[in-house]
């Protein structure tokens, strides 16, 4: 088992501040294996509900009668499944003294936002996990992560072709039954071609009307998929950023398939041969430094953003933190270039600096305050944000929700 050792001490630091934590990310990512494996262990007692369990189910047909009893942490997981369970948790986070602390696991569907929000607000912190970083499998291990993306049992899968049936075999069982199992009515052969056609718009700026004549259906309704998608952790949305400057800008998000395994597995690539023919390879790139990126700062939605002028001047990513701007751009190459473009986001944007992020294996200037990074030193090369995101993340008010 690789260490999530990043991901239990934010998860800890949390539920020392706030009664109720949520882990979220998509199915088979790794939650019930960080709560129960690693955050647990920091625990007297440790009581585990499993929602897919029938006997848990029943055990919690009586929720407060059951859980006002306990002590220490309390996980339940696949929270989803029982939405009405948030009302309870926020009885039993307003006691004082404070008994036990909950630690729920979903699959970030819309029902568990709602309600989270609506039931326990100011108690409730979460945690957005995601798959395995670069940090966590070492640089020298870069290219089985790119192929294989981040899901535990992909990546450390035997074989190249193991990982691309065990990807192959979540597709299905995402559409098949954990889209259903959301209350979400939508036909799966309908959503597997959605979501095929979207890895292959990878990258790029959303295009509403080109999915809702190409499905022959209404723009709200393909926006309806885009959504259940990235509510459910398989899709980003980086949206545009915007402010009062003189050129104007594009306004809609540019999308991305989250995991790059489930990315290749959705264009039919298999072998990093095949990934290297492929005509979508600059853009598979692109969002696999994107997401090692974002993980290392340990920036979340509301810090990213793309920036894209109608003149053509654009940025890859930006990320806001208070009055700092770093620009990064993510480039398939080992000799990227300072271009009118970057200088024209450097100077609009007002960046603090601007790194191209590149696949060889030097760092070097630029410019002023424009630099190449490769990706393979990211820890060491990006170390001044990192201690900047320890930093922020020790400030956290206690029980902040998005």
């Amino acid at each position: 088992m690789i260490p999530r050792t990043a991901d239990r001490r934010q998860v800890a630091g949390l539920l020392g501040r706030a009664p109720v934590v949520a882990i979220l990310g998509a199915r088979q990512v790794g939650k019930s294996t960080l709560a129960r494996q690693s955050i647990a262990k920091g625990y007297d007692r440790v009581t585990v509900f499993d929602l897919e369990r029938s006997d848990d189910l029943a055990a919690l047909a009586d929720p407060l009668r059951t859980l006002e009893s306990l002590r220490g942490l309390v996980i339940i997981d696949e929270v989803q499944r029982r939405p009405d369970l948030f009302p309870t948790l926020r009885v039993l986070a307003d006691r004082r003294p404070l008994r036990a602390r909950f630690l729920v696991l979903g699959s970030a569907s819309p029902e568990l936002l709602r309600q989270s929000s609506e039931s326990l607000a100011g108690r409730i912190a979460y945690h957005e996990l995601g798959g395995l970083s670069l940090e966590e499998v070492g640089a020298r291990n870069l290219d089985r992560l790119w192929l294989r993306g981040g899901f535990p049992r992909s990546y450390l899968a035997r074989s190249a072709a193991h990982s691309a049936e065990w990807r192959e075999n979540f597709i299905r069982t995402y559409l098949e039954r954990d889209v259903p199992e959301l209350g979400i009515r939508i036909p799966s052969g309908t959503l597997r071609r959605f979501w095929s056609m979207l890895a292959h718009w990878h990258g790029q700026v959303w295009n509403a009307s080109e999915f809702g004549r190409s499905f022959g259906v209404s723009d709200h309704t393909v926006r309806r998929y885009l959504d259940i998608l990235t509510q459910t952790y398989v899709v980003r949305q980086l949206l545009p950023w915007h402010e009062n400057i003189a050129k104007r800008q594009v306004k809609s998000p540019r999308v991305y398939v989250t995991d790059s395994g489930l990315l290749h597995a959705l264009l039919g690539v298999d072998s990093m041969d095949a990934l290297t023919r492929h005509p979508k390879v600059g853009a598979s790139w692109e969002g696999f430094a994107m997401a090692t990126i974002v993980h290392h700062l340990g920036a979340d939605a509301r810090e990213c953003f793309f920036w894209r002028a109608h003149t053509g001047a654009e940025l890859d990513l930006l990320v806001v933190r208070g009055r700092r701007r770093w620009g990064f751009e993510f480039k398939l190459t080992s000799a990227p270039a300072a271009t009118p473009s970057t200088r024209a986001a450097l100077e609009h944007l007002k960046l603090d600096r601007l790194d191209m992020v590149h696949a060889g294996r030097r760092t070097f200037p630029l410019g002023e305050r424009i630099r190449a990074v490769a990706l393979t030193r990211l820890l060491e090369d990006l170390a001044p944000l990192d201690r900047a995101a320890a930093t922020r993340a020790a400030r956290t008010a206690p029980g902040r929700g998005r």
